[in-house]
């Protein structure tokens, strides 16, 4: 069944002022349409954020606790539709079930932890020699934070854009990906039967209304994750007076060292690169193998890959599902062809998926490719699907410098048994994340998360650091005297 999901603007549900709708197909049946969504106009966007500009002042003078309480009730809500919504998500998105579960269930987790965040925030006091002056900060909302969020994961970098900037008093324009708008109206409406007063949370659908949000100077900040180049927009756009937390995109590495467990590193390298189709930011793109166990170790993830059961992310066993649309399966389609024909070899997969359940759908099969280097697409930019390129190293240094030869800097993961070579590669990679004998997917819902160099703009980070909260207020200071 097709669910229409229509703009929130202030105390509206209403669809785009000249009438145009978005489809969004199953991507692992195209036959049919999931959602429809309104096409937003910058008319809408400028309504959007007349809304927020005139809502927030009364929702930052909302008590902390009151904020924190509508927070906690949206996920409430969430938590009893979870499997509904997970279902919904399947459709729309693509991810198997179990993917989609994880992430229902996820999202009101993180909910709760920024209500706490709410009541949590504290400015400080300072000595001073101005005689008898008291010298503190109290921390303010920053405004109208704008929110743009993708595709891949749609409730929960959602949420961790959202929950906070509520939390903090600010009002929101949302701008969820038109590939899951159905998942952005979900969220939206849950808060709104929390409570949380009308125009404090708005949201506009389609693909053109990101660049209309970005220009519209009565917003404070703007809090994207999603491609590089989107990201790079974003920031000349919004200029030096106005705030960005861009989490981007990766090219990320894993390096397996000669005295790896092989069982699992393989583990680690099937993960990282197969994963939700791999279509994460945090997934490897490159694996950087020590010379000595190569050729094991590609048989290892080979037979890994193998016993991936592609298809419908609703069917029972599917544990990789489709593509976000065609043109992704067409650019996996090139990256394999340019790769091999550059000299790699295709080890399993490169092709598109085949098969009755799979006619219908945007399916490629995970796909591992040998005799990678620099210089081929498959190694130099971010594939952003299920096909990884393996490259032979010599040593822990040649696979540090090859890591480190990339514009990115999001996540990267070494797989050894020494303590001494996981500190050196700790210390030396430039990435934001590092891990040791686990994948380069996934989070801590209390640690920092993003990048360096063109993974993200490195000022504000997201999830529950010590820095949570720090893009969505602004520090004012204050010399009280008597």
């Amino acid at each position: 069944m097709t669910v229409e999901v229509l703009n929130r603007i202030g105390d509206e549900l209403r669809p785009a002022s000249d009438g145009a709708v978005v489809e969004r197909r199953n991507p692992a049946d195209h036959r049919q349409v999931v959602s429809v969504a309104p096409e937003s106009t910058a008319e809408d966007v400028r309504d959007a954020v007349s809304a927020a500009v005139a809502a927030q002042p009364a929702w930052a003078a909302t008590p902390p606790s009151a904020r924190a309480a509508v927070l906690e009730r949206a996920a409430d809500i969430l938590a009893g539709r979870a499997e509904e919504i997970a279902r919904e998500l399947t459709a729309e998105e693509g991810k198997p079930l179990a993917d989609a579960r994880a992430e229902a269930s996820r999202t009101p987790t993180n909910l709760r932890l920024y209500a706490g965040e709410a009541v949590r925030l504290t400015g400080a006091t300072f000595p001073s020699d101005d005689g008898g002056a008291l010298v503190y900060t109290r921390l303010d909302p920053l405004g109208v934070v704008g929110a743009i969020t993708p595709w891949n994961f749609p409730l929960n970098l959602a949420a961790r854009k959202i929950g906070p900037a509520l939390a903090a008093g600010n009002a929101v324009v949302f701008k969820p990906s038109p590939h899951t708008p159905l998942m952005g109206e979900r969220l939206a409406a849950a808060l709104a039967e929390a409570g949380l007063p009308p125009g404090v949370l708005n949201v506009v659908h389609g693909f053109a209304a990101g660049a209309a949000l970005v220009a519209d100077e009565r917003v404070d900040g703007v809090t994207f994750t999603g491609s590089t180049a989107t990201g790079a927009a974003i920031h000349a756009a919004l200029g030096p007076h106005r705030r960005a937390q861009l989490e981007l995109g990766g090219n990320n590495p894993v390096v397996v060292l000669a005295d790896a467990d092989l069982d699992r590193a393989a583990a680690v390298v099937a993960a990282s690169s197969f994963n939700l189709s791999g279509q994460a930011c945090t997934g490897a793109g490159r694996i950087l193998v020590a010379e000595e166990v190569h050729d094991e170790l590609v048989e290892r993830v080979a037979a890994r890959a193998r016993a991936l059961v592609l298809g419908p992310g609703d069917r029972e066993g599917v544990t990789t599902g489709p593509l976000v649309t065609e043109d992704a399966v067409k650019a996996m389609a090139a990256v394999v062809e340019e790769a091999v024909a550059d000299g790699a070899e295709v080890v399993v997969g490169g092709r598109r998926g085949e098969g009755p359940d799979l006619e219908h759908g945007w399916f490629w099969e995970p796909t591992l490719l040998v005799g990678a280097r620099p210089g081929m697409r498959l190694v130099d930019e971010e594939v952003f699907g299920p096909v990884v390129g393996v490259e032979r190293v010599a040593d822990l240094d040649e696979a540090l410098a090859r890591a480190n030869d990339t514009p990115y800097g999001l996540t990267a993961a070494c797989c050894t048994t020494s303590l001494a070579a996981a500190q050196r590669f700790a210390a030396e990679i430039r990435a934001g994340m590092c891990r040791i004998n686990r994948p380069t997917v996934g989070t801590a819902a209390n640690a920092p998360f993003g990048g360096i160099k063109r993974s993200g703009s490195g000022a504000f980070k997201e999830q529950l650091g010590p820095g949570t909260m720090d893009f969505h207020v602004t520090a004012r200071t204050v010399f009280l005297g008597s």
